[in-house]
């Protein structure tokens, strides 16, 4: 509905049929519309949000056949009219998106008509490589190039029709944005003269500290605040007087406020709201799934709106800016914003509709797709609380796959990343089912601890003596003096005894451990792959934390459904791996 550029240059505008511009000495209105964190929802989707105000009712929400048409709806006849993402668009958890790598995300945010995104965190859960496929439609970014999938219009999948962009994510060589930090778009003034808008981007510069974005290697996430003020006075010099900041991390407001109220707001975005310079005139935020609509004081003290619209397509925020028709600058005191619910009672999107229904059925034929044959059940053990085959698979598997794309000597797969077992029984709901047949959402989705579109190998060095160390952590002391013991399963490569009767953290004999026909010493290094929640505090697996100080970390392509998925595939058909990779001493002798 409005012209975009990267730079200065001034696109051709052309209003809506039926809208008047502003004459001129009139201020000039802007709508900004947005969403965040839709993560794949687009579907068939109900739920729930609290009342606008504190103590209204509940309403039903839910479904993107029915934010099509709210958007719709809520842009008619507003000509300078900019509709955008503040991220996580993808990486969803509906299995309709999810199995095909969220490329039908994609295409319904086409058919949205999406004018940017800000790249949130789940947007590098699979790599900046993948990023650059849905952008590009590259069919590159997984290790299989299991894709570009087929869309509902027959296309094979070609990217975003929108542009994606944060200012804060940097090459860690060179100090340069990875993607384009802002952007401006023209809007009609009237009397045939355009004034410009400018976004400036940011993402959450914890990156590295979610489990499945986390990225190593490659790239430095810089301060959310600092970057937005950076890129706000690059566009002052450029002339842009009216300034939005659209960052992916997100604030709050205290239980039981409504998603129109501002409420004891607490959070990032609402700390750095105090830093972030009042040249800019909006704040839009994500990350935190957070129903919240405010008006705080800039640094200089004036209300700019500070808003995050919730997740899944369940709010819709819409602020209204004034231009100075001669400056460009906001008439601060006539901005208005407001959350809108994406009720069910309008008339869903019909091409929304066939969209969703098209993927749905796609849905149905991948998940009867085989991927491998087994000759036994593959069991977990109960509670982690012993070797099992199935975890022995999956550390088979991590080793496989990150000497796919890179080296490792061992892998390792730890207590609890395993949901079900994998069972040579058919399913009896599933005719298309047969014994000893594994079916692809048996093993590549859903299996090993993740959600979405999956939790990444990572590559790391440690010593022997950090690697005695993580193999001592399987014996973890409770306050009350009692130990309980959980299972990491190595690799086939790697043997070891221990001894239980020893204290807690002096079981296992250094010079016990092999790897391959080598003892491994204190003091040499070994690199090591497993699931990246493993390598830093916040999500790793508890009483594991000897990977936190592994050096020269880098990422598979490979996330940890791909590795079980892909390496049984290779190996099929499967047989349970032996026991016996972990020895008590009293049986080793």
């Amino acid at each position: 509905m409005v012209t975009a550029a990267l730079a200065t240059s001034v696109l051709s505008f052309a209003a809506a049929p039926g809208a008047s511009a502003a004459t001129s000495g009139e201020p000039v209105p802007v709508q900004l519309v947005s969403i965040t964190d839709l993560h794949g929802y687009f579907g068939e989707y109900t739920t729930t949000v609290p009342g606008a105000r504190s103590g209204e009712p509940a309403k039903q929400v839910g479904g993107g056949a029915y934010l099509t048409t709210h958007i719709k709806q809520i842009r008619e006849g507003k000509p300078n009219s900019i509709l955008f993402s503040v991220g996580d668009d993808f990486s969803g958890w509906p299995n309709e998106t999810a199995w095909f790598w969220n490329e039908p995300t994609i295409e319904y945010l086409n058919h949205l008509g999406l004018d940017f995104s800000t790249v949130g965190n789940h947007e590098l859960d699979r790599g900046y490589a993948f990023l650059r496929h849905m952008m590009d439609g590259t069919c590159e970014g997984r290790p299989d190039d299991d894709l570009c999938f087929t869309d509902s219009t027959g296309r094979r999948f070609h990217g975003a029709d929108y542009d994606y962009h944060s200012g804060n994510i940097v090459d860690e060589h060179t100090g340069k944005p990875a993607l384009p930090p802002y952007r401006i778009e023209y809007v009609d003034a009237g009397d045939g003269r355009k004034l410009p808008v400018g976004f400036v981007f940011a993402s959450t510069k914890l990156l590295t500290q979610e489990q499945m974005s986390y990225t190593p290697k490659g790239f430095d996430f810089l301060d959310e605040a600092d970057t937005v003020n950076k890129y706000a006075e690059v566009l002052r010099r450029q002339g842009v007087r009216a300034i939005v900041a659209v960052i992916h991390e997100g604030f709050s407001q205290q239980s039981g406020a409504g998603y129109n109220e501002c409420v004891n707001p607490f959070g990032p975005a609402a700390e750095f709201n105090a830093r972030i310079s009042p040249e800019v005139d909006a704040v839009v935020t994500g990350h935190w799934h957070a129903l919240v609509n405010c008006m705080l004081p800039d640094p200089a003290g004036n209300p700019r709106p500070v808003v995050e619209a919730a997740n899944h397509g369940r709010l819709i925020n819409e602020i209204n800016l004034q231009l100075d028709p001669r400056t460009g600058e906001v008439l601060r005191d006539r901005t208005t914003s407001v959350n809108h619910a994406n009720t069910k009672d309008v008339t869903p999107d019909a091409e929304t509709l066939r969209i969703a229904a098209y993927w749905r059925q796609q849905m149905a034929a991948r998940g009867n797709t085989q991927v491998a044959t087994v000759t036994a059940d593959l069991p977990r053990s109960a509670d982690d609380s012993a070797e099992s085959p199935l975890l022995n698979l999956t550390a088979d598997a991590f080793l496989w796959a990150a000497n796919r794309d890179g080296r490792a000597d061992l892998a390792v797969a730890m207590p609890g990343i395993l949901r079900r077992d994998i069972k040579h029984a058919p399913d009896p709901a599933n005719p298309a089912d047969a014994p000893g047949r594994v079916l692809f959402p048996e093993v590549a989705v859903g299996l090993v601890y993740d959600s979405g579109i999956g939790v990444g190998i990572v590559r790391g060095d440690i010593t022997g003596a950090q690697l005695d160390a993580l193999l001592e952590s399987q014996w973890q002391q409770a306050a009350d003096g009692s130990v309980k013991y959980r299972h990491m399963a190595v690799s086939g490569n790697v043997r070891y005894t221990y001894d239980p009767s020893k204290p807690v953290g002096r079981r296992i004999d250094p010079g016990a451990i092999r790897i391959g026909a080598r003892p491994v010493s204190p003091h040499a290094k070994y690199r090591i792959a497993t699931l990246a929640n493993n390598f830093f505090a916040k999500n790793a697996t508890p009483g594991f934390t000897a990977l936190f100080e592994a050096t020269k970390q880098d990422r598979s392509l490979f996330n940890g459904g791909d590795a079980v998925w892909r390496y049984m595939e290779k190996t099929s058909p499967v047989r349970p791996p032996a026991l016996g990779r972990a020895t008590p001493i009293s049986e080793s002798r």
